[in-house]
């Protein structure tokens, strides 16, 4: 049986020791639970729009030359397990790739003659985590076709893994000169103690605020995205326009949830100390006052996070915080067309009815990292998988324009900011990609744990009674606290 290394602080403090610089997630989670989530899918992209995005993926000029690990396989399936589709529908763009269905990414493919098997559980109440664990348990002895060749993580869990011996050396498959465009926090999060990378991301997830273009010129008179931010640029400024809002009968924001990751992304303290004692850092409370503050006020509803969205969606709001994922698959297809595997990027719901800007402070919110598992025997297609989706900047630039999404290759998303043949359906025409990048530079992962997935959920859980006057601040807090304690034993909550 695998043994899950305890991380100490001087571990913690080696994985972050690297320069914070840019970055990007996931899967993540919060993100359904942290990049899009099991039950909001992404779109299969349509057949023909797959072909022309491999077809430009594989002609366009090659990367530069670098010598890779020399890898071989003899598995004949490779077991990937991950919480939704997202990856799958990332993996018809990889050259060589066949899906089974094209219409459920999910089904898995081929990728040459390997079977590729996707298997997929719940991310919320840390139901993948515990499936996942219990497979990895069982790595040394399962036989061929059963074991987990490589698996996806997320940035409120990630830590849990990387000084754990089930994930194995990523710079076994590719080159670290492969990973020089990759924003560099997201290897510093997949960085063990004794500096083996441990996973790498093909998405980046800084996060913008996204608004109604018709509202915003119905209440703010215009919708451009640079006047729109003096409206949103601080606090202040967002919760007098959220009043001006609630005046002319929309909501502010879809849910009393909708700002919680950027308020948690810039907390100053660890949610568990080295010491494993629980920190509800002030930034958490601000949260909580300032979400109660806009349900009085009627500028927001007390609807679960993803409920909410419907309210963005279905134009009954004005804005909403978060990454390129959230705009993509929450408010930007009909889930309808999803389920019956007829939509994609060129007949989305509300396309070019919202617009972005930086809003009051610049945030993260999730992340997907491939991990490989130690005892795959399919390291070759691994090898390539990695390879395609993280270092070919073709590759990583046909994501973008089929999924509307943002990179984790600084070099090509610096370009397509600067593209002007390049434009956001979806935002209306805009190109957001300089906005991401901006933010990507001012994200700081310092405060991450193993704890968070937990923390985040239980804490906003808590919160509902406060918001809805049924308790105080304490009272919810306390009711935190012990269903944080039952979810993690080890955690001194008092």
């Amino acid at each position: 049986m695998r043994k899950l290394n305890k991380i100490a602080a001087s571990a913690m403090a080696v994985v972050m020791a690297g320069s914070m610089m840019a970055g990007c997630s996931s899967s993540s989670s919060d993100n359904k639970s942290t990049n899009p989530s099991t039950e909001t899918k992404a779109p299969a992209a349509s057949e023909d729009a797959t072909k022309d995005a491999t077809k430009d993926a594989s002609t366009e000029a090659p990367v530069a030359e670098v010598k890779q690990p020399e890898v071989s396989s003899t598995g004949k399936k490779l077991n990937i397990w991950c919480w939704n589709n997202e990856f799958a529908t990332r993996m018809m763009l990889l050259p060589g790739y066949e899906v089974n269905n094209k219409k459920k990414p999910e089904d898995g493919g081929k990728l040459g003659d390997v079977e590729v098997s996707f298997t997929m559980v719940d991310n919320k109440d840390n139901a993948y985590q515990d499936a996942l664990d219990a497979a990895l348990d069982k790595q040394a002895d399962a036989d061929a076709d059963n074991k987990v060749d490589l698996f996806l993580v997320e940035a409120d869990y990630a830590l849990k893994y990387v000084d754990d011996d089930c994930s194995d050396d990523v710079y076994k498959y590719i080159a670290k000169e492969s990973t020089s465009d990759m924003f560099q926090y997201t290897k510093d999060v997949m960085t063990s103690a004794d500096g083996v990378l441990k996973g790498v991301s093909w998405q980046g997830c800084p996060g913008l605020l996204f608004y109604n273009r018709d509202i915003a010129k119905d209440v703010l008179g215009t919708d451009d995205p640079t006047e729109v931010q003096k409206y949103v640029s601080d606090w202040d400024k967002f919760n007098e326009t959220a009043q001006k809002m609630v005046e002319k009968k929309y909501y502010m924001v879809p849910s009393v949830n909708d700002a919680f990751r950027v308020y948690q992304n810039n907390v100053t303290s660890k949610w568990v100390d080295d010491s494993k004692n629980l920190v509800i850092d002030d930034n958490l409370k601000a949260w909580a006052e300032s979400s109660k503050a806009l349900y009085d006020m009627k500028a927001t509803t007390n609807d679960e996070l993803w409920a909410g969205y419907d309210n963005a969606k279905n134009g009954g709001c004005f804005c909403a915080f978060g990454p390129a994922w959230l705009i993509n698959f929450c408010f930007g297809y009909d889930a309808e067309k999803i389920e019956k595997g007829t939509a994609d990027m060129t007949n989305v719901a509300n396309a070019g009815k919202w617009g972005a800007c930086e809003g009051p402070q610049s945030f993260n919110w999730g992340g997907t990292w491939m991990v490989p598992a130690t005892g795959t025997d399919n390291a070759a297609e691994i090898q390539k998988i990695m390879l395609a989706l993280t270092c070919d900047a073709s590759v990583m630039k046909s994501i973008v324009t089929t999924y509307d999404d943002f990179v984790n290759n600084q070099k090509a998303m610096e370009e397509m900011a600067n593209d002007k043949n390049y434009s956001s359906y979806i935002l209306g025409g805009m190109n957001p990609l300089g906005l991401y990048l901006e933010g990507a530079k001012k994200i700081s992962m310092k405060n991450i744990t193993i704890y968070d997935q937990g923390c985040n959920e239980e804490f906003q859980t808590a919160m509902k009674a406060y918001f809805a006057g049924d308790s105080s601040y304490d009272q919810a807090i306390a009711s935190f606290k012990k269903n944080l304690k039952s979810k993690y034993p080890a955690i001194n909550v008092d």
